[in-house]
């Protein structure tokens, strides 16, 4: 018998992997790009060493929360839409001074390959918010052309967050990843469709202009949400706001949304989602809940199916509350490996 509830500890600790979910004709598939480590006083600094303590199961051997960076990548037919960049090809040691342990990328153009997709068949690359975590693979270059990775990707960033891409810059944003981004960006609107069933909604709160996407697609919903949310943890304590939060108040009513939205009041358990930070609601009217330590027991909607779980990102950077935009994860997978079709 699986005991599902040492599965769930065991993900709630490890890198992400690479997992797909189908909504309808719409494929979302994560693509791990690599991982991060932090103390998770710091960067949940309203939690308390009493909690770590009493939930060891969020944490690695080395006492750290364990976040995955990446991208989700959305297919429809032939077509091809990643949401976020990953950290792209760098590695950085543990910072004492930081709320960071290690951090390294460099995986995602391997994993894209795996799925059967080279870069150049991704025709937008869609960010969540213009953090380094998330931009990581715009400025670099391929060895064999010389050419952005993305050579033929535009990329859609919501207008309020690239209209205060200066502020972001003078954070800790790296120049050269705007300087890409300005040379094919498109800005977007909320409520606006940026590709087959793939719509933005602007959510405030962990940047002035940070945005979740509405994938929807044979009667289901997935909500990327980017990172409104920062650790699993957040489920049951949605008032912990991240130290890059530039908005704490704002980013934990938004978390309270995400949560109404994942059904609170009944528990579901995780199911067989993206990698990504994402919501998956059904079209019956309830929503699943957000994965947490708590939440094991499926739920039941009025049609009488059971409602997936979910997963999230988790934070981390090298300054303090509402300046940095550190690295931050792109979600946690399940075992279950993506496959083409």
């Amino acid at each position: 018998m699986v005991n599902v509830t040492a599965d769930l500890d065991e993900r709630l600790r490890r890198p992400g992997r690479t997992g797909s979910v189908r909504l309808g004709g719409t494929t979302v598939t994560f693509v791990p790009d690599g991982a991060i480590q932090g103390r998770p006083g710091a960067w949940l600094p309203d939690s308390t060493d009493a909690f770590w303590t009493a939930h060891p199961e969020y944490l690695d051997e080395s006492g750290h929360l364990v976040a995955s960076v990446g991208g989700l990548l959305v297919e429809h037919g032939d077509r091809a839409l990643l949401i976020d960049a990953g950290f792209g090809p760098h590695s950085v040691a543990a910072d004492p001074e930081t709320p960071n342990g290690a951090m390294r990328g460099g995986a995602l153009l391997d994993n894209l390959a795996k799925l059967g997709r080279r870069p150049e068949q991704i025709e937008a690359v869609a960010f969540s918010h213009l953090h380094l975590d998330h931009l990581g693979w715009v400025p670099q270059t391929s060895p064999d052309t010389g050419l952005p990775v993305f050579a033929r990707a535009e990329y859609l960033v919501a207008e309020p967050e690239w209209a205060q891409r200066a502020a972001l810059e003078a954070a800790g944003t790296p120049k050269e990843a705007l300087a890409a981004l300005a040379r094919r960006v498109r800005t977007v609107s909320d409520g606006q469709e940026i590709f087959p069933g793939v719509q933005v909604r602007i959510t405030s709160g962990h940047t002035a202009g940070h945005a979740e996407f509405v994938i929807t697609g044979g009667g289901t919903r997935l909500i990327a949400f980017g990172d409104s949310m920062h650790s699993p943890v957040q489920a049951d304590h949605p008032e912990w706001s991240c130290v890059y939060d530039h908005d704490p108040a704002r980013a934990a009513d938004h978390r309270r949304r995400l949560r109404q939205r994942g059904g609170h009041g009944h528990r579901s358990r995780s199911g067989p989602l993206p990698s990504g930070p994402v919501l998956k609601e059904r079209s019956c009217g309830t929503t699943a809940q957000l994965r947490s330590r708590t939440h094991v027991r499926p739920g039941r909607c009025r049609g009488g199916s059971s409602p997936s779980g979910a997963s999230w990102p988790t934070c981390g950077s090298q300054a303090g509350r509402r300046r940095c935009p550190g690295p931050r994860w792109s979600g946690r997978a399940p075992s279950r490996p993506a496959r083409r079709r």
